[in-house]
């Protein structure tokens, strides 16, 4: 898919997905087809080989980006103080998807706070030339618009990263009647919408209410913001996830259709075969 901005799913495979997507030898291939980027999960849960890493890049054009996660090990368990050999392990091992990295996704937990914050700045200023990263945080204090928020913002612009904005708004205003919905909202931040400008491309992470179509009104303004940004030449990171990642093709091409009513050149989504509408039962 030929897009002017980054568009995918936190995850390259699922089950539902199997008569949506193009035939394809893998299903990172029939994914790439359609979509260009992912969030790289699996690198949080456990670290992938390099001949794997090789396999993956083999399977996707060279305008696909990965934004791989750091392990779990690193971010959560050390707080981002791990002995150097460990990050260079690291990047050693996902060298060979070199050319087709975006930044790195430094999701921190919630345990992650204010004084925690000189570890962020020695673990970014660590990294080798030209290895990025967008960083997340979950803690209260950094979304109080208080001094915490405002060392976080200052140190970040300076180092010209990202702040992931996660939106579940939808997510969060869904009855948790199911089991689905119960475990997104136990997993999930439900944290203010705070977007930082800063001289990277922008990372939205939005999570969907179970229902597609209660969903538009918390696209909307991402809608006219992504709209703007593709005017100015501004190459978006955007992924959408739902409550069962199953629906996830579903909230991707209502996305698309919403943007490309609102900028015709931005073609939509298009999938193989028709989704029984979500959200019903």
């Amino acid at each position: 898919m030929n897009l002017p901005y980054f568009l995918g799913c936190p995850q390259w495979h699922h089950p539902a997905w199997n008569n949506r997507l193009p035939e394809g030898s893998t299903p990172l291939e029939r994914y790439s087809q359609v979509l260009n980027c992912v969030e790289g999960n699996t690198t949080f849960y456990a670290t992938p080989t390099q001949d794997q890493c090789a396999q993956w890049r083999s399977q996707v054009s060279d305008d696909f980006r990965f934004l791989l996660k750091f392990p779990r090990s690193i971010t959560h368990d050390q707080l981002l103080a791990p002995p150097e050999k460990e990050i260079r392990d690291f990047l050693e091992i996902v060298s060979p998807l070199e050319h087709v990295l975006g930044p790195f996704l430094l999701q921190l937990p919630a345990t992650f706070g204010p004084q925690h914050l000189n570890n962020l700045w020695r673990f970014i200023d660590r990294l080798p030339s030209p290895v990025m990263c967008t960083v997340e945080v979950r803690h209260p204090a950094f979304f109080q618009k208080g001094d915490a928020e405002r060392v976080l913002n200052r140190g970040l612009r300076e180092r010209k990263c990202a702040r992931v904005c996660l939106d579940s708004r939808g997510l969060f205003a869904a009855k948790a009647d199911s089991p689905s919905i119960v475990d997104a909202q136990r997993k999930k931040p439900n944290v203010p919408v705070h977007l930082l400008p800063v001289e990277a491309p922008p990372v939205i992470r939005y999570i969907g209410h179970p229902d597609l179509e209660s969903n538009r009104e918390y696209l909307a303004p991402w809608v006219e913001r992504v709209a703007n940004w593709i005017e100015l030449g501004v190459r978006p990171f955007v992924f959408m996830h739902m409550p069962d990642n199953g629906d996830a093709l579903c909230l991707v091409k209502l996305w698309t259709d919403l943007l490309h009513a609102q900028r015709p050149q931005v073609k939509p989504l298009e999938l193989c075969d028709q989704q029984p509408q979500i959200g019903l039962f």
